[in-house]
């Protein structure tokens, strides 16, 4: 055995937020109680690592991996934490630690409170793994507490989250409601206000920008400097407005009065990675603080939105604009502006960027004659709605094909095979441990099973992609539309988006209008 002159030590101590404020484990604990066993053994002590505020649920702590480093240096070659759980709380990634890396780089690892040597044979070690999975099961334990903890906070309708959505501050006087910030709040009544018009996300923060309107970051970080683009210049103390936050804005119930909680979750307690919650899982709670936009103009607007979609910005302005899709691969078709002809013409965005690959065809279209014929059409459906009769018989409760439920059964069940494969994962370690599998065996098993885990979490992030919210729309409100609209010469855009979801042009000229309700035969 080495003499204790020719171990280089590495003390380590880590304290995180779920060890409370339990004096024994503090900062200052770990390094009195390290310090003094140090000192009566003779140690000589190259490195202290300190790890404060983070987790021992998972080894992403930036001393540790400094730690881990100086190991592959041969800078230390001895390490002593307080206890095991000082270490690490994910048993798989402590039992790997003590078992196989630091002998295989032959560090010894002391873990005081528990007894632990690894360069002496012992009936401490030799438990443990046991100590490793009890470590584990206290973190697991916390994190419930925590998270159900916050649910029910959720549910009774207090805020939890860190930051106030752009609009609202926190109450000075309750934390967990919100009150209207007033320069905020006039920001989002306009935002609102011109998705009233039928304007795109894109109009709409190009306009918030031109007025040098702030952004919700500049409240948080300003930047004082000036950047110019094309000759337009903006100043950074207001920031540039861009179409994700608009559209976080015109979709948030924040602003009816509502806490909308719960949108996302962790994947598990050792992992920070987050995924997106269905929407039917979100924790909603009406009516919890003053509205900034009355529920009847919310609701109006968001029967906007699906058309709202993220453009280039144009100098010239068309009404069909983000309505027109290829028949053929299902792609936009935007709209050009020939300067050598005057005229504007359609084209398939998909051919446009891969053209060279042949992956679908022009799609063109001279644009005003295109706008004409389709006009005609949709004023062909509309005058037969206003015979009551093909009405009566052709609306009743009109409804959009909802998928949810099966993707919603999709997810279910791949999170079902994870929950499995995960059981799977720990009944595994604990077989090695009793010597059913070799170490072999484990390895092979489990880089299989944690393949499999990553694919099916991947399957799930694509599925809530593709969750489609229901809409539905009124009987009255679709005759009104339609009246609106047969009764103007030039019918305005906000009608059009009103009576269309969406225009499927074909390469044969075909063209087939999707209307936002049920179409008469």
């Amino acid at each position: 055995m080495l003499g204790n002159s020719s171990f280089k030590v590495g003390i380590y101590i880590r304290l995180s937020r779920d060890d409370g404020n339990i004096e024994s484990d503090s900062i200052v604990s770990q390094r009195s109680i390290l310090n003094q066993y140090v000192n009566e053994n003779n140690y000589n002590i190259i490195e202290e690592y300190v790890d404060d505020g983070f987790t021992g649920t998972n080894f992403e702590r930036p001393s540790f991996k400094r730690m881990i480093k100086d190991i592959e240096l041969g800078k230390i070659n001895m390490i002593i934490t307080k206890d095991m759980s000082r270490l690490g709380r994910d048993y798989i990634g402590t039992g790997e630690l003590i078992e196989k890396y630091f002998p295989n780089k032959n560090v010894r690892y002391i873990a005081i409170n528990d007894g632990i040597d690894t360069f002496i044979d012992n009936t401490n070690n030799d438990i443990a793994p046991f100590k490793a999975i009890m470590n584990d099961m206290y973190a697991k334990d916390i994190s419930k507490k925590v998270k159900t903890s916050l649910h029910s906070r959720m549910k009774e309708g207090l805020y939890v989250s860190g930051r106030c959505p752009f609009g609202y501050m926190k109450d000075p006087i309750n934390k967990n409601h919100l009150v209207i910030n007033e320069e905020q709040a006039e920001t989002v009544k306009l935002i609102f206000e011109l998705a009233l018009k039928g304007n795109t996300y894109h109009f709409i923060a190009q306009e918030l920008t031109k007025r040098k309107i702030k952004t919700p970051a500049s409240y948080y970080n300003y930047v004082w400097n000036t950047k110019c683009i094309n000759n337009n210049c903006i100043s950074q103390e207001y920031g540039v407005w861009v179409d994700t936050t608009i559209k976080a804005i015109l979709t948030n119930r924040i602003y009816v009065g509502d806490t909308v909680q719960g949108k996302t979750k962790k994947i598990n307690y050792k992992l920070k990675k987050t995924v997106k919650n269905s929407p039917n899982d979100y924790i909603i709670v009406e009516n919890t603080h003053e509205a900034i936009i009355d529920r009847d103009t919310f609701n109006y607007v968001q029967t906007l939105l699906p058309k709202n979609v993220k453009r280039p910005e144009k100098k010239r302005f068309y009404l069909l604009d983000g309505l027109l899709y290829c028949g053929d691969c299902k792609h936009r078709i935007t709209i050009r502006y020939q300067n050598k002809t005057g005229r504007s013409y359609t084209t398939c965005d998909y051919y446009r960027t891969y053209s060279k690959y042949h992956v679908c065809t022009t799609h063109t279209n001279n644009y005003e004659v295109l706008e004409n014929v389709i006009l005609e059409n949709v004023k062909d459906v509309c005058k037969k709605y206003l015979d009551k009769n093909k009405v009566k018989e052709s609306i009743g409760n009109i409804e959009f094909e909802d998928k949810t439920l099966k993707i919603k059964k999709q997810i279910e069940s791949l999170e079902i095979s994870n929950n499995k494969l995960t059981e799977t994962l720990d009944k595994n370690y604990m077989n090695m441990l009793k010597g059913i599998i070799d170490e072999e065996q484990y390895v092979r098993i489990s880089e299989n099973l944690k393949q499999e885990i990553e694919n099916n979490k991947l399957g799930i992030d694509n599925l809530k992609n593709e969750q489609i919210s229901e809409n539905k729309i009124d009987n009255k409100t679709i005759e009104k539309y339609i009246n609106e609209f047969l009764s103007l010469e030039n019918p305005t855009r906000e009608l059009i988006i009103n009576l269309v979801e969406r225009i499927y042009i074909y390469q044969d000229k075909q063209i087939d209008i999707i209307f936002t309700f049920k179409n008469v035969t």
